[in-house]
């Protein structure tokens, strides 16, 4: 099998841990946000800390870039909050889309931090994608006041995008400097545990038994999304395997269909078929360029 086969392999791998993820975190029923992320980072925690003794990755590692690494955990806690909060209050197909907003998200990003300047192509594409969002986002109008009013979960879920572009962006600029992918997720997941951490002590929610194996389940599954990821880009470049990652939301369909009779309407499927148009045709001209 070609590198690039096994690239693919491992992206769409990754994405069917996280669509099932998105489902074990729903399932779990009505337990708080914080709570559900302090039981998925928990395990992560234990996943990374073997890979970085493992690999006999030094924690001097992360030196002169502290700040950066603490940026990418601030930004990707609270991605993965507006996540969290959009799956329970959304289809988990329409809050993986809103979550799969952050590549776009990530260019307008490194035009900031990285002083990368976003290509023509680049920026109509961002505009589709922000425009297939409204689809899904479904804004509408108080009649009292005339404003605008765009309902809250959906909200959060575009800013779950926003904040994991923010995060993959902070995340591209500390790997540049050398900081080992493994101490980065290490230090996220622990970053978000002691963030959750207070609230789970003191106002913790009891579980039953079947709760817990889904948390856990979930913790497993972001692992496993994780793992395939970071094997898939050890095959192939990102810009070879990105469009392939928006089978999340094939698989989130399918999951919340089957398992929570959840379809999406007319709206949000036009939504998905814009914003995913515009990632495969940046993924298109992109191919050419380099071409």
């Amino acid at each position: 099998m070609k590198e690039k086969n096994k690239g693919i392999l491992c992206i769409i791998c990754a994405a069917f841990f996280f669509a099932l993820m998105n489902l074990f975190v729903k399932i779990s029923g009505d337990i708080p946000v914080l709570q559900k992320a302090f039981f998925r980072n928990v395990v992560a925690i234990f996943f990374s800390l073997a890979l970085v003794i493992k690999n006999h990755v030094p924690f001097s590692g992360c030196k002169g870039n502290w700040h950066l690494v603490f940026l990418r955990s601030v930004f990707g806690t609270l991605g993965l909050i507006f996540n969290f909060y959009a799956i329970d209050h959304l289809n988990i197909s329409d809050a993986s889309m809103l979550n799969k907003l952050s590549p776009f998200f990530a260019i307008l990003f490194s035009y900031f931090i990285l002083k990368e300047k976003a290509k023509p192509y680049q920026l109509a594409c961002v505009f589709a994608a922000l425009c297939g969002t409204l689809f899904i986002l479904k804004p509408g109008f108080i009649s009292s006041g005339g404003s605008t009013f765009i309902p809250f979960p959906a909200l959060i879920g575009f800013l779950s995008g926003m904040s994991a572009g923010l995060a993959y962006t902070l995340l591209r600029k500390a790997a540049g400097r050398g900081v080992p992918g493994s101490l980065i997720v290490f230090f996220f997941s622990v970053f978000s545990c002691l963030c959750s951490l207070p609230y789970c002590i003191t106002a913790y929610t009891p579980m039953d038994l079947k709760q817990f194996l889904f948390l856990l389940l979930a913790g497993l599954a972001a692992t496993g999304g994780q793992f395939s990821m970071t094997a898939a880009y050890t095959y192939a470049p990102a810009n070879e395997l990105s469009v392939y990652d928006y089978s999340q939301i094939i698989f989130a369909g399918i999951l919340g269909f089957v398992f929570l009779g959840e379809i999406p309407d007319i709206l949000s499927c036009t939504g998905y078929v814009i914003i995913t148009g515009a990632s495969v045709v940046m993924f298109i001209l992109r191919s050419r360029r380099d071409s």
